[in-house]
């Protein structure tokens, strides 16, 4: 379980949702993490809950740094599906930050449920109510710093909102095990927070498992 700790937010050098998802996985668990980027999660699992880790990145110089690391890192397309890896493998499968920008996010997360006993998936929240603001007064796709990219360059390609992905597994008898909310870089707790996540919310972590 999360602990409820005030100091999130003002942790420095370290991204919230790492250290939220550090705390979230169990030590000494089997822990697949998919668009692992420069490989900083995956290190600091291995570092702070020993797991038994493995990244998967598409990105070449990303694969080289995360190697550089002493990582296990293999080079592949999620969209491509896990065929590799066989049914409940990993206690852990993470996907941090990637969902909106794969081309295939359901049969990603499907997948995902396939090879992990518990799956973690975080995304921007597309319904938050800056970007609702943003679209209403400037007519123009939003911009923030969890969303910095221009309509024609943005990797983003699937945006979504808390809503849609609630709708997504209820339809697909996904069990959601647990949700953080976050909203400027500090972790929002409370009946009323989640009430309201879909408006206030602006970034959010699902624990789901099938």
């Amino acid at each position: 379980m999360l602990k409820q700790n005030k100091d999130y937010g003002k942790t420095k050098g370290l991204r919230l949702n790492y250290k939220i998802i550090t705390e979230l996985v169990d030590e000494n668990s089997k822990v697949l993490d998919l668009g692992c980027g420069d490989g900083t999660l995956l290190k600091q699992l291995i570092e702070e809950k020993k797991v038994r880790g493995i990244g998967v990145e598409i990105n070449q110089d990303s694969v080289i740094t995360s190697i550089e690391k002493g990582l296990s890192i293999i080079q592949g397309n999620i969209d491509e599906g896990l065929k590799e890896f066989n049914d409940k493998e990993y206690d852990w499968v993470i996907l941090n930050q990637t969902v909106q920008s794969t081309d295939r996010p359901d049969f990603v997360i499907e997948e995902m449920l396939r090879v992990g006993k518990k799956v973690v998936v975080s995304f921007p929240n597309f319904a938050y109510w800056k970007v609702r603001l943003y679209l209403l007064f400037m007519g123009r796709m939003p911009k923030s710093k969890i969303l910095p990219f221009e309509w024609y360059n943005t990797p983003n390609i699937h945006l979504l909102t808390i809503n849609d992905f609630y709708k997504f597994c209820h339809k697909r008898s996904i069990n959601i095990l647990q949700e953080i909310y976050m909203t400027r870089a500090k972790v929002r707790h409370g009946v009323l927070i989640k009430a309201i996540s879909n408006f206030f919310t602006e970034e959010v972590i699902f624990v789901i498992s099938k």
